[in-house]
């Protein structure tokens, strides 16, 4: 994946290594976490938000703690992005009105969803403390790995 900092190929092949030695959900989802926030600037704190009814909880996370365990899909950008369907890279949050800040220096925030075909099982959510930070190539690292993820679980 050239031009983004995550190497997603090695976070990919590091789930992989574990799922083979019968790691479970919660050890592969935290793993995920660390391994994106170990790539270092932008990725400030990753969250991982699996889809629990109507609501995301908080399985994982690498970086600051965050009051929000559970987020009401709809609410947020990580509510806004399984109520479309979509990723959200939202390159300045202050510019979003229904923001729920995990962080006061959080300036930016990328959500890409883990599916499984059509199904939504959860996301990641990576916060950077820089304005605008997340690249299409950025975006794609982080997907690969949400689609590891969607196999693994």
């Amino acid at each position: 994946m050239s031009g983004a900092v995550l190497d997603a190929d090695r976070v990919v092949a590091a789930l992989r290594g574990a799922f083979t030695h019968d790691t479970g959900r919660q050890g592969l989802l935290q793993l995920a976490a660390e391994r994106i926030r170990a790539a270092g600037a932008p990725y400030t704190s990753v969250y991982l938000y699996m889809l629990h009814g109507a609501e995301l909880v908080l399985e994982a996370w690498s970086g600051r703690d965050t009051d929000h365990s559970r987020i009401p899909v709809g609410t947020g950008v990580c509510g806004t992005a399984v109520a479309t369907g979509e990723d959200q890279n939202i390159g300045d949050v202050t510019a979003v009105g229904n923001y729920l800040a995990c962080n006061l220096d959080t300036r930016s925030e990328l959500v890409v969803l883990i599916r499984r075909g059509a199904a939504i099982l959860g996301q990641i959510d990576v916060d950077s403390d820089a304005v605008n930070p997340f690249t299409p190539a950025e975006e794609a690292a982080v997907r690969q790995v949400a689609d590891a993820l969607a196999v693994l679980l």
